[in-house]
């Protein structure tokens, strides 16, 4: 553990807020362009977003927790939605919480005190939170690898946000994304910062219909990916 406290430390992306560098991989958690602006284009407008419009409930599998800035920000448009949100976390490597608390979102995101305080409890594994609406949050964190996860639902959406192909091939995988398949209901989704043509055509040979949309700064391009039936 000690270890792995020395190979990660903190930088400050173009938008202010925090991302977490691997210097064994040599690699961000998110995007050194903005880490907000990455999260909320990527997993929020292009995923969460359309399905806040149209569903009362919605199930959320996120496949490399990483800092828990995807949850942090799908838990503040729970706050002014009308859905419930089920969200679980797969992540074998979590941050210890001398980073967590060294991560400046809070501040980035003029979060409240029960905004910060929900985000820490989420770091420690679960979390039920309910909105004046009366729509429940409900949080949990798996700390296994995602094939070694077992899972008893099936989900609406999946957040892909493991490192990149280069640095993590096997999370890029046909077996990865055809149990991403299994595990989605009929025309859920997912989406994921990359956009690599060997990862649309894996996606699509698992079934799923694969979308090419404009990416977050930085980046030209970005996929989102449904499940259909023929």
């Amino acid at each position: 553990m000690a270890e792995r406290k020395k190979m990660l430390r903190l930088l400050k992306t173009k938008d202010n807020s925090f991302t977490v560098y691997n210097e064994v991989l040599n690699e961000t958690y998110h995007s050194r362009h903005g880490a907000v602006q990455e999260s909320r284009h990527v997993f929020i407008r292009n995923g969460l977003g359309p399905m806040l419009r149209s569903q009362k409930q919605i199930d959320i599998l996120e496949i490399g927790f990483g800092t828990g800035l995807n949850a942090l920000l799908s838990y503040l448009e729970f706050e002014k939605a009308s859905s419930d949100i089920l969200y679980t976390g797969a992540e074998p490597f979590p941050l210890d919480t001398g980073i967590i608390s060294a991560l400046n979102y809070p501040e980035a995101l003029s979060l409240n005190e029960n905004q910060s305080s929900t985000y820490f409890r989420m770091q420690e594994g679960k979390a039920i939170i309910e909105n004046i609406q009366h729509s429940r949050f409900q949080f949990e964190l798996i700390r296994q690898e995602f094939l070694q996860c077992r899972f008893e639902k099936q989900f609406d959406l999946v957040y892909f946000d493991a490192f990149a192909p280069d640095k993590q091939p096997d999370m890029w995988s046909r077996d990865v994304f055809t149990r991403c398949h299994e595990l989605l209901r009929e025309n859920g989704m997912l989406v994921t910062y990359c956009a690599k043509g060997e990862v649309k055509r894996t996606l699509k040979a698992c079934g799923f219909k694969v979308e090419t949309l404009p990416g977050p700064p930085g980046k030209r391009e970005m996929i989102r990916a449904i499940k259909i039936y023929c």
